[in-house]
């Protein structure tokens, strides 16, 4: 009776798409999906004895300089497995990715609302760094907190 992560694959996109449908407020197009798909180990689904509960889903974004940062489009574990630290393994599974491979930062967006989200990421180091008005549609607030975490990059210049 374990934790374990799984590559996101075209057999299994069912999952992540209904596991976003249970737990956010939003629907996700298309573009969610691909982006989610084509990152690779940057997305993975979260299985609590073999039971899709959770997921993690990232784009990667080239900034200017050749810099690259994550987008976390979306983290979520449905409420009854919460607590079990599946949202902290899968957290932990892109954190320690992006060191490897020289990412300078990973960000999201949360909800003003959304204090459980707001205190998970920042007891990862996470800050909150800038606030958008009216960033949500359909939703309230619709008021969105940008949540950074700079990473020191492996191959920097000093």
């Amino acid at each position: 009776m374990g934790i374990s992560l799984d590559s996101l694959r075209d057999k299994n996109l069912m999952q992540l798409k209904k596991l976003n449908i249970a737990l956010f407020p939003v629907r996700y197009n298309d573009k969610y999906y691909a982006d989610a798909l084509s990152s690779g180990e940057f997305t993975k689904l979260g299985y609590y004895s073999d039971i899709c509960v959770g997921a993690i889903a990232c784009r990667l974004e080239k900034k200017e300089g050749g810099a690259v940062r994550v987008y976390i489009m979306t983290l979520g574990v449905l409420a009854p497995y919460r607590g079990l630290g599946i949202g902290t393994r899968l957290l932990n599974h892109v954190l320690e990715l992006s060191s490897r491979q020289n990412i300078s930062e990973i960000y999201l967006h949360v909800q003003t609302n959304n204090d459980d989200a707001i205190a998970f990421y920042k007891k990862f180091g996470f800050e909150i760094t800038e606030t958008i008005e009216n960033y949500y549609t359909n939703i309230t607030p619709p008021d969105c907190y940008v949540l950074s975490k700079l990473l020191p990059c492996v191959n920097s210049k000093k």
